[in-house]
């Protein structure tokens, strides 16, 4: 028999996600104005062009492309590519500055349970997808045990990995 605990790895958090781009200036940009990160220091031991930046308890690791033409271009805006999904305040909102910055976007709709949940996709400028959701709508409900909370950031404080033990046969 083999056990599994809730947190093998003794994870706490997401601490970054590292994108490789064409252009660091043109990212660092977007994720500044765009999206309100805030740029940071980055170690000077690394030999190779990059950036980061913080906001929202993550960082973006920016990477310069050692061959920025060889990075594929994407056009279409597919929800169900990679992406990176930010929880705001106001989907009303975020649309106004999406248009009023002419960033092409995508709207969705998830429904589950009587609860809808709005989201908007949109690209940086590599092609990475960003989403922007009221997420907190949904409530997190694990698989196993009967623990529910919502997607916030001050419930996840308070939400501790369950200690389940699982036993596989």
């Amino acid at each position: 028999m083999k056990e599994s605990v809730g947190n093998p790895l003794h994870l706490k958090s997401l601490n970054h996600v590292s994108l490789v781009c064409r252009s660091v200036e043109e990212s660092i940009d977007f994720y500044q104005n765009v999206l309100g990160f805030v740029p940071i220091r980055r170690p000077g031991s690394f030999d190779f062009d990059g950036a980061w930046l913080f906001g929202y308890g993550i960082g973006i690791h920016l990477l310069q492309s050692e061959d920025p033409e060889i990075l594929p271009k994407k056009s279409e805006i597919n929800p169900k590519d990679n992406h990176i999904s930010f929880q705001c305040e106001s989907m009303g909102a975020v649309e106004m500055k999406l248009k009023e910055m002419g960033i092409k976007y995508v709207r969705s709709m998830v429904q589950e349970g009587g609860i809808d949940v709005e989201q908007m996709f949109f690209h940086d400028p590599d092609g990475f997808m960003i989403e922007i959701c009221d997420c907190d709508n949904l409530p997190v409900i694990p698989l196993v045990g009967e623990m529910a909370r919502s997607c916030s950031r001050v419930n996840l404080q308070i939400m501790q990995p369950p200690q389940l033990r699982v036993v596989q046969q």
